[in-house]
């Protein structure tokens, strides 16, 4: 959709990524959005290079986020958002806004049963 303004398709799907999700690593990314991960590290290297995206160390991870000092975020939000709006839930739920832990369960806790409502 965003494709021809941006320059390629990989470099619009790690926007919606980082608009639906806030932030993410590479390796996080190509998950995600099954493509290549010298692609995905070639856009957020390109977007970061362009002032659009940020990338801060957490422990060994290098996890990116849009800049807030770019002087367009506002505008290219919300570009993003009317484009991911019209984008079909399929899609939407495939790539994008994925259920996956964060964290790992801590160590001894208990399962809980959830009740039936029968």
């Amino acid at each position: 959709m965003l494709e021809n303004l941006f320059g390629n398709i990989v470099i619009e799907k790690v926007l919606f990524y980082l608009l639906v999700n806030d932030k993410g690593y590479a390796s996080k990314m190509r998950r995600a959005l099954d493509i290549p991960l010298y692609s995905v590290q070639r856009a957020l290297m390109r977007l970061e290079r362009g002032g659009i995206i940020v990338a801060q160390t957490e422990g060994k991870t290098v996890v990116y986020h849009f800049s807030p000092r770019y002087p367009f975020l506002d505008e290219l939000k919300a570009l993003l958002k009317k484009s991911y709006a019209s984008l079909p839930e399929k899609i939407k739920n495939r790539y994008y806004e994925s259920i996956e832990r964060t964290r790992p369960r801590r160590r001894g806790k208990p399962l809980k049963k959830v009740k039936d409502n029968d």
